[in-house]
């Protein structure tokens, strides 16, 4: 197994309302390639396979995950992908896009 993460979300990433694809956006619990501290965050590349009966997660760089626990599905738009990327959550892409937009009174 390559990585193991929890608190894990399938994101679908949308442009111009159409689905462009899936990425797994999670936090580290171990990882066997060195490539990740425990308790950092993970956003993969494509997801190409999710076999739901073994939890394991397929990406199109051929990286493995194991999710752990239960995990949730997000979206959100192509245009606010550098910033999943960067490490904010698809909730706090959005509480930011909510917050960009509000007037103060």
């Amino acid at each position: 197994m390559n990585t193991v993460v929890s608190n894990w979300q399938i994101v679908s990433i949308f442009e111009k309302g159409e689905h462009v694809g899936d990425v797994l956006w999670a936090i580290c619990v171990d990882d066997m390639t060195c490539r990740f501290h425990r308790g950092d965050y993970i956003c993969t590349s494509q997801i190409i396979k999710v076999n739901v009966d073994t939890d394991i997660v397929k990406t199109a760089s051929g990286s493995i995950y194991q999710l752990l626990g239960q995990g949730t599905h997000s979206s959100i738009n192509f245009d606010d992908f550098e910033l999943l990327r960067n490490g904010f959550s698809p909730q706090e892409i959005t509480k930011m896009k909510y917050a960009s937009n509000s007037s103060v009174h």
